[in-house]
């Protein structure tokens, strides 16, 4: 089970690595993605700041991880978990937004919470 928890925390911090990425290099795909619409005019500030902040995030949940600091992902996780649920809310307050948007976020929240928990309960143990 220990190993299902890891490959999972992994396959989470690279998926963040992914869509921080996207949204540095595809900005507009990436904000349908996300659920939402914005008229940027060419500017994509709020791209580039949700893109380095999800590949930062990514990067250090999978250097954590590689570095056997499970103690230390859990917190970052329990601690990042706010992220995805101002995304959910940014979301959900949009406009015309799709209720599947919506699922992603709400998983991320999930995710976050379920392996933080884990990680500082069983490094408690130890």
């Amino acid at each position: 089970m220990k190993q299902f928890f890891y490959y999972l925390t992994l396959l989470t911090g690279l998926l963040l690595v992914f869509i921080g990425a996207r949204f540095l290099l595809l900005p507009m795909p990436a904000e349908t993605a996300f659920g939402i619409h914005t008229a940027t005019g060419g500017d994509y500030s709020f791209h580039y700041i949700k893109g380095i902040r999800d590949l930062f995030t990514g990067a250090i949940i999978v250097i954590l991880l590689l570095a056997r600091e499970f103690r230390a992902a859990g917190f970052l996780l329990l601690a990042g978990s706010i992220i995805p649920m101002v995304d959910f809310s940014i979301v959900m307050s949009h406009a015309g937004y799709e209720t599947a948007r919506l699922y992603p976020h709400a998983i991320a929240v999930v995710l976050c919470l379920t392996l933080g928990f884990h990680y500082i309960r069983t490094t408690a143990k130890s």
